[in-house]
């Protein structure tokens, strides 16, 4: 198993309203056209992940689960890697309920979309003094 954890911080526009993904962003502004970006100035991006991290997401039917933490509240979502993710971009990381894949892409057929994370979350996410942490398990 291979678990990797980084940060990212709140930010007023935070909505996660989107139907279909969750991203995380290495951008420090957000507009509120970013409707699935739930944090911004992410200490890491897909192109920084550890290299052992990007083989394991990569393996034939890996089964990931990506935990978010901030104030002691935690949510769990669970989905797929997949041999084809590129693993390359350099300011997104994208969660996707379908098996959409592009470089910007860390994990498909997710169990949760923006929309449905926990709304207590999505508040203390409203706040740019917050720190949320995390931590992708493969």
């Amino acid at each position: 198993m291979a678990n990797f954890s980084f940060y990212c911080y709140g930010h007023p526009n935070v909505l996660a309203t989107h139907k279909s993904t969750l991203e995380f962003t290495t951008d420090k502004d957000l507009t509120s056209k970013g409707d699935c970006i739930i944090g911004v100035s992410s200490t890491t991006s897909l192109q920084s992940l550890p290299n052992v991290t990007k083989a394991k997401i990569r393996q034939y039917k890996s089964k990931l689960k990506v935990i978010l933490e901030i104030n002691g509240i935690i949510e769990e979502l669970r989905g797929n890697g997949n041999p084809n993710l590129e693993l390359s971009d350099s300011t997104a990381i994208i969660i996707r309920k379908s098996d959409y894949i592009c470089d910007k892409t860390l994990m498909i057929n997710s169990n949760k979309a923006a929309c449905e994370i926990s709304r207590e979350i999505v508040h203390l996410m409203r706040n740019p003094e917050n720190k949320m942490k995390v931590t992708i398990s493969v």
